[in-house]
């Protein structure tokens, strides 16, 4: 069977050319070594898993042309930093007569589709997050100027943010760029779609007896949009306030970088009275908290959880300024802070990493240490007195390592 497989591929990565490219994806199974089950939502495409020197790569199978464009998108996605799966490249693949194309990502590791937050009793509590993930994504999006076109559940993988959720999207095929502005028709169309995929997919859950009896599922798109609303208000409105307030703009500006937002602009103007000054404040992405983490210490993470930490490294400079009497900068309270309380507490937490290496828990160093964060917090309330990292990290194993295997 003669088979013309041309790739076109980042760097960096591996070449896939012993992959069983003469055989349809859905053939595959039976004549590929590096095939992995993984957890997965639906997709209207055959897809598959393979693994190359530990990492995996999901490969979905297209008509011809359209992997290099949802490859492209997805590159100006990763561009404007919008939380996306990372694209590795697209093949043109041609088997006889027939013609289709293929779209290589990096899978995302840590993730969870929908489906596993609905069916598993012990990860409901992240079902009320998971809204505001949606929203918060449609947010990012329609900030950065990019109309989604399929907005659904099945569409969206979530990884663990610090006790909340963190969305990120997997199918760009019907994405369009309309930067610097979405227009608000297309922002309305946007949400529409997403009421009926949402409505849809939690339909064919409920139909499988995947839902509990309670659980509204028509209303739930709805929450969606007003999640979405509330947010949109928060980060677009214009504020009016007098001359001698001028506060007001750094506390707009903190307030925005406590959502995760970062600031590209802000614009006063007076009105023509010049009696009042109106305010815009322009965001770009939402990554404040993890840049400036990253930044100061280089340790990768999630918005939620690099905002954790950095609370915390505010909390060391605050100690190390009184306990010398002078105002310490805050990159040395941020390295002290990596050598003293993060590398410690994962050093100790090694064995449970290497353990969640085969198990569906998640394996992120960043998240457990938030989970240690909050099991100190919760024994140090018990005991009245602050217990300290290491020994919270102790009993995190003792209580719960059994489960990590």
């Amino acid at each position: 069977m003669t088979q013309l497989f041309q790739p076109t591929l980042r760097p960096g990565y591996p070449d896939f050319n012993d992959l069983p490219w003469a055989y349809p994806l859905d053939d595959w199974p039976e004549r590929c070594t590096r095939l992995e089950e993984v957890q997965r939502g639906l997709s209207r495409h055959p897809v598959v898993f393979v693994v190359y020197d530990g990492t995996l790569y999901a490969i979905k199978e297209l008509p011809p042309g359209v992997a290099q464009a949802e490859y492209q998108l997805l590159c100006e996605m990763e561009t404007r930093r919008i939380s996306c799966v990372t694209p590795v490249g697209y093949a043109r693949l041609r088997s006889g007569k027939d013609e289709a194309s293929a779209l290589i990502t990096r899978y995302l590791e840590g993730s969870l589709p929908y489906r596993s937050l609905f069916m598993r009793s012990h990860l409901d509590r992240y079902r009320d997050h998971l809204l505001d993930a949606m929203a918060g994504m449609l947010v990012q999006l329609h900030l950065a100027g990019i109309y989604w076109g399929d907005c659904s559940l099945s569409n969206t993988l979530f990884r663990r943010d610090a006790g909340v959720l963190q969305a990120y999207l997997v199918d760009a095929e019907t994405a369009e760029v309309h930067a610097p502005h979405l227009e608000p028709m297309l922002r309305y169309h946007d949400l529409q779609i997403m009421e009926e995929n949402v409505t849809g997919d939690l339909t064919d859950l409920a139909t499988l007896g995947y839902l509990s009896d309670n659980l509204p599922i028509h209303e739930t798109g709805e929450s969606i949009r007003q999640r979405y609303r509330n947010l949109w208000e928060q980060i677009t409105r214009e504020d009016v306030f007098g001359p001698e307030e001028r506060y007001r703009i750094q506390e707009r500006i903190r307030a925005l970088n406590t959502l995760g937002f970062s600031v590209r602009e802000v614009e006063v103007h007076e009105d023509p009275e010049g009696e009042k000054l109106h305010l815009r404040v322009f965001v770009t992405d939402r990554n404040f908290y993890r840049d400036r983490l990253l930044e100061l210490t280089g340790v990768e993470a999630e918005e939620m959880q690099a905002r954790l930490m950095f609370n915390e490294i505010q909390e060391v400079k605050a100690y190390l300024s009184q306990a010398q009497n002078r105002s310490i900068p805050f990159s040395v309270a941020a390295y002290h802070w990596l050598e003293d309380l993060y590398q410690p507490v994962i050093q100790r937490m090694q064995p449970l990493l290497e353990q969640a290496q085969t198990s569906e828990t998640s394996r992120d160093p960043a998240e457990l240490y938030c989970q240690i964060l909050e099991h100190k917090w919760f024994l140090s309330e018990r005991a009245q007195r602050d217990v300290g990292h290491l020994a919270a990290a102790d009993d995190y194993i003792q209580k719960f390592g059994a489960t990590i295997r």
